[in-house]
């Protein structure tokens, strides 16, 4: 594994998937709750980045960061979960022949 053995920490990841990033590395990362990371695999590890805030995509940040690009994952981000929800709100809805 990367980094020395004291960045490391061990979380507990609940019955729904859900894990609890530290508050000292939410700090660190400007990680603001609620709000929202990517999320993906990379080499066999599993990456969590902060999503840039509107100002830094648009203010003195802006050079940083390739702006549509990251806007782009942000949408397919979402149009992804708002097409999961809608999936299982129609599993869940009664039929119409029961």
């Amino acid at each position: 594994m990367s980094g020395s053995t004291k960045d490391q920490r061990v979380v507990r990841v609940s019955q729904k998937g859900q894990a609890t990033i530290p508050k000292e590395l939410r700090e660190k990362f400007g990680i603001k709750a609620p709000g929202e990371v990517f999320v993906y695999e990379e080499q066999g590890r599993i990456i969590i980045e902060p999503v840039p805030s509107p100002d830094e995509l648009h203010g003195i940040h802006a050079g940083e960061h390739e702006c549509g690009e990251v806007l782009e994952r942000v949408q397919k981000t979402r149009d992804e979960e708002k097409r999961r929800e809608e999936a299982r709100v129609e599993r869940l809805r009664p039929s119409e022949n029961g």
